[in-house]
């Protein structure tokens, strides 16, 4: 069994990450990282997990033989000082997307992983969940003919006082949930954008948006020819899809980017119309055990933290010319790996799950 630590026990590791590992046969969570004592021993006790600490500990429990891993879900701008904390000592990192507040924070993280020897993934839980991968398994098959233009969008009304709503943490929409959408894109034509064109959206009568934008829209232009546009908001009612338009047909995944539903993938050529519904299943358990086979086995994820770094270089460059209203060129190297269904993990769902009260806005 491989161990983890989480750390950072806000909403996201009480309601998917702590549930997820019990889905698992490969992995275990022996330690959590918190601010918030109360809460962490709460959960531990829930949980089954032995070992808690502030953040005052943590270098301490990195230097135990304790775990093996951590499971990084703090504020963005906190991921990279943690992680590289945890590499120089040794132990795995699973990290939350974005990888980083900066590009020099992720190569930094990059390279010191490299250094000790560890390996760092970026916590994409979709390239493990089987409707997400079956569509990039026909994509790639030509059953669509060529990607030509792809639609994809991720939108829900966040709530006041939530972390993702304040710019010290990297905070925003494009940042929490654009990401999902950069990341669909990229794999479905299989390269690296080379433009991009976005615009802010700002509700002045909003007070949750006073320090970040409440809907970012982007156009992302790629070598082959292919166009993507994406919406992501914290404005809008919940919608979390895409859809691939080729010269033979098309295919759409909706939902296509939570992990509290199964998805539904429909497929049209001409006049026909293929659906197909895939089960629900535990991504959160299925990213861990994948991640815990490469640590077993000594083979690199392909969520890697290059892997997240790409993303980072198409958002920063959305954020650019959402600022100045220019097309944003992107020089990103080429990605040799991409996700494929030999990573399809389908761990059972549970509802061993507690959420503790005032969960959403980040509890540390």
């Amino acid at each position: 069994m491989i161990r983890y630590a989480v750390v950072g026990a806000g909403w996201i590791s009480q309601e998917a990450f702590l549930p997820g590992v019990h889905t698992t046969d490969n992995s275990v969570v022996t330690a959590i990282v918190s601010g918030n004592t109360e809460a962490a021993e709460k959960l531990t006790a829930f949980h089954d997990v032995p070992y808690v600490c502030g953040y005052d500990g943590y270098d301490d429990l990195l230097a135990s033989d304790k775990i093996d891993a951590v499971y990084i879900a703090l504020p963005n701008s906190m991921h990279a000082d943690y992680a590289i904390r945890a590499a120089k000592a040794g132990k795995h990192i699973l990290v939350e997307k974005p990888l980083a507040n900066t590009v020099e924070e992720a190569e930094a993280m990059i390279a010191a992983a490299r250094e000790a020897g560890v390996f760092l993934m970026t916590a994409y839980r979709l390239h493990t969940e089987p409707g997400n991968l079956d569509a990039l398994r026909r994509i790639r098959s030509g059953e669509i003919g060529k990607p030509i233009v792809v639609q994809t969008n991720f939108c829900f009304q966040n709530a006041a006082g939530n972390h993702r709503l304040k710019a010290e943490h990297l905070g925003g929409a494009l940042q929490d949930v654009g990401v999902y959408c950069v990341n669909a894109v990229r794999h479905i034509f299989g390269e690296e954008p080379t433009e991009a064109r976005a615009q802010h959206h700002w509700h002045d009568d909003d007070p949750r948006f006073d320090e970040v934008p409440a809907t970012t829209t982007a156009t992302l232009n790629f070598p082959s020819g292919g166009v993507a546009q994406f919406v992501a908001s914290f404005a809008i009612r919940e919608t979390a899809m895409f859809r691939v338009m080729g010269t033979k047909g098309w295919i759409e995944l909706d939902p296509g980017f939570r992990f509290e539903y199964g998805t539904t993938m429909r497929v049209g050529y001409d006049n026909e119309i293929e659906t197909t519904l895939f089960p629900q299943v535990d991504q959160f358990g299925g990213q861990t055990s994948y991640f815990s086979d490469c640590i077993k086995t000594g083979k690199e994820p392909v969520s890697n933290g290059e892997e997240g770094l790409a993303d980072m270089r198409v958002l920063i460059a959305v954020e650019e010319a959402a600022r100045t209203g220019k097309v944003v060129l992107i020089d990103s190297p080429a990605r040799d790996r991409h996700p494929d269904m030999s990573m399809e993990r389908r761990c059972p769902v549970t509802d061993r799950r507690l959420v503790l009260p005032k969960a959403a806005p980040y509890l540390g």
